[in-house]
This record gives C-alpha cells, sequence and structure tokens, in this order.
C-alpha cells in the first residue's frame, strides 16, 4: 500500500508543479472582459458566458451532468438599465460606474430640476421622485423589481459642492422571465459513480448599466470558475473513486437563484452528493481564506485545517458558521454538507467597476488548487 501511495504522489505531483495559473488567468481575462459584459442582464452577457463555459467544459472532455445536456434552464424577473444613463449634476455631467450609480431598483426618468437637501448626505427632488446620496463606496447590485422612485448614489469623494440642480436621463426595462441557466457537468467514477463530490461557483455577474458602464467581476466571481474549470482541468486527467460534479450557476448576484432552483430541481438527487465546495471570490488570498460552514462540518474542517498545515498552502484558514451568503446555502438547509470558501486580502474592489483583471493578483489559486485536490481525496 505504500508503494501504492509513493507511485500515485510521483504520478500527481509533476502535473501540479507543472501547472502554473497561466489558464485561470486567460478564464478570468476572458470571462471579465467587455466582450461579457458583466455576465449581467444587457448585451446578452450572461447567455455569452454560458456558451463560452459550456465550451470550456467539452474541450477539457467533461460530460453533461443529466440527460437534457450542460444547461438547466430557468427564468426569473430582472430589472434592467440597456442604455440610456446620462446624470448631470450642477451642469457637469457624471461618468456612470466611477462618478454615480443608480440603485439596481431604480425607475427610468427623463427629467431635471431643483435638489432640496434633507440631512448632510441625502437630497431630493420630490417632483420627479429622485433621490440623490453621498456614499463613501460605489457598491451595485441586481434587482428583481422596480421601485416607484429613482435611487442615484454619488461618490462623496468626488463633490467640493452639494448637489442643487440634476438633469437626468435613465433607461430601465423590466423583463418579467428572463432567460438563465446553470451548467452542469461531471466526471463518472470509477468505483462509485453513483455517488457524488461537488463542485460549485456562480458566473453571473452584475452586468452593465447603461451603454458605456459594465462590472467586470474578476474576482466576483471570474476567479471561482477559473478555480472550478482548473479542477475540472485536472479530474478529467485523474478520475476519481466517486463521481465529480460541477455546477456553474447563474442567478447567484440577484438572490442565489440559481443554485436554489438545482436544490428544487435536482439532477443528481441530494442525498448522492457526499459533499459540496462552493467557491467564490477566489482571486486574492495573502491573508489566507475563511470557510463558511466550518462550524457546522467540523470533522471535515478539520481535515481541511491539517492538510494545510502539512502542506503550507495557505497563511490562515479562518472558521466561519452557517451564512446565507452564496450557492452552498440552500444544499445545506436540504441536508448537503458543504463548504463556501473565499479568499482574504489584497484588493478591496467589490460589485464595483474597479473588480477587473488586470489588478487582481490570483495569489493563491495555485494553493487552493492543491488544497481543494487533496481535501476531495480525503473525504
Amino acid at each position: 500500500m505504500k508503494t501504492i501511495l509513493i507511485s500515485l504522489f510521483l504520478f500527481v505531483s509533476p502535473y501540479l508543479h507543472s501547472q502554473d495559473i497561466s489558464y485561470n488567468r486567460k478564464i478570468v481575462d476572458t470571462l471579465s472582459s467587455s466582450a461579457f459584459w458583466g455576465r449581467g442582464y444587457t448585451k446578452g452577457g450572461m447567455k455569452k458566458a454560458a456558451d463560452y463555459l459550456v465550451n470550456q467544459f467539452k474541450l477539457l472532455g467533461l460530460k453533461p451532468l443529466g440527460k437534457k445536456g450542460y444547461l438547466q434552464k430557468f427564468t426569473y424577473p430582472a430589472n434592467t438599465f440597456p442604455t440610456s444613463m446620462d446624470v448631470t449634476i450642477n451642469g457637469t455631467r457624471l461618468t456612470a460606474g466611477k462618478d454615480f450609480i443608480v440603485s439596481a431598483d431604480s425607475r427610468g426618468i427623463k427629467a431635471s430640476g431643483k435638489l432640496e437637501q434633507k440631512d448632510s448626505v441625502t437630497f431630493i427632488n420630490i417632483e420627479n421622485s429622485i433621490l440623490v446620496t453621498f456614499e463613501k463606496k460605489l457598491t451595485w447590485s441586481a434587482a428583481q423589481e422596480v421601485s416607484n422612485f429613482t435611487l442615484i448614489q454619488l461618490d462623496k469623494t468626488k463633490f467640493t459642492e452639494l448637489p442643487t440642480f440634476i438633469n437626468v436621463n435613465i433607461e430601465n426595462k423590466f423583463v418579467k422571465k428572463f432567460d438563465a441557466a446553470n451548467i452542469c457537468a461531471m466526471i463518472a467514477g470509477i468505483a462509485k459513480p453513483d455517488s457524488f463530490i461537488f463542485i460549485t461557483a456562480h458566473y453571473d455577474h452584475l452586468g452593465g448599466m447603461g451603454n458605456d458602464t459594465y462590472f467586470p467581476g474578476a474576482n466576483d466571481n471570474a476567479s471561482g470558475v477559473a478555480l472550478l474549470l482548473s479542477l475540472a482541468k485536472y479530474y478529467a486527467i485523474h478520475p476519481q473513486k466517486y463521481s465529480i460534479g460541477f455546477i456553474l450557476f447563474a442567478g447567484e448576484e440577484i438572490g442565489l437563484l440559481g443554485s436554489k432552483y438545482y436544490v428544487n430541481n435536482p439532477i443528481v438527487p441530494l442525498k448522492n452528493i457526499r459533499f459540496l465546495s462552493n467557491t467564490d471570490l477566489a482571486g486574492t488570498g495573502v491573508d489566507g481564506i475563511t470557510v463558511v460552514n466550518a462550524t457546522e462540518f467540523p470533522t471535515e474542517f478539520a481535515l481541511m485545517q491539517k492538510i494545510n498545515r502539512d502542506n503550507k498552502y495557505l497563511k490562515a484558514i479562518n472558521a466561519r458558521g452557517k451564512a446565507a451568503n452564496s450557492d452552498h446555502y440552500f444544499f445545506t438547509e436540504n441536508g448537503v454538507p458543504a463548504f463556501f470558501i473565499y479568499t482574504l486580502g489584497g484588493i478591496a474592489a467589490y460589485h464595483d467597476v474597479y473588480d477587473k483583471a488586470a489588478t487582481l493578483p490570483l495569489t493563491e489559486q495555485f494553493d487552493l488548487l492543491q488544497l481543494l485536490i487533496k481535501f476531495n481525496d480525503g473525504l
């Protein structure tokens, strides 16, 4: 047995050491480029990303998880901003994404008028139901509904005077049934093909805000997709005793909708999933990682910590309890043991136009790859 383990290590190790992050970098660069327009709700961004990722699974030799192909299709409502995104304050035209954002649930409007100050950071135009606020950081999101007002958030650091007059032309389009799809693939197990280890990540992001501004989503979550695909690349060459399932979820940014849909419509029965590792915000790691659900599954968390201590992959592995903050959540709530792993340190860009590939270090992608391989081996 010892000889077999040594031989296996010698076989796997050269692959790992020859594997740099150039593949991961290519995936992140591609997915966060303007061609995919934030992998969201305008200019076909999410669909283009799905088509690209299906092709990646095919190139790696993975098969569909179910009998209906790689895509698990579903719909949900989404408020979108496809074209006009013009805001002028005190006669100065602002730049969308950098000087201002509109709240994701805002209605479209074309109007102008005076702004009345309500407090040090809040200004309103009652006639046109426009609310303007100063913010320390512009953080965008996605919404499934439309409000009866328009909220415009300004980067406080860009203004030396109070906003007193506004001219705005914003178009929104509410889509009652936005077409989305989870992307599901697998590598069959050698000994127990009906038992699965799942690796998941969401591939959607926030999309675009008007004609000229999009949110690249390099760390959130092109980085997690890159890590997932590098694991798929490894397991395609090294099939395991158990089947390995890979799911790239849509609709995470708008309310964990893709993972919720899968849990309610499982392709692989939930009872057949031995463990699920979900990766999101995987592009840094200089300060280590946090593991959500560590307190829920202490035996598995101890295993991960031991692997890290023995191999010195990451600076720290921090424990966190249950949290509904990514796609692991609905699985855990329905009896599937799962971790959600995210990296710590490095860039502070999040849900903004600065979360781009050029400034994302991918510091620990290689170490995370090795950690997850050895963790799955120990399950």
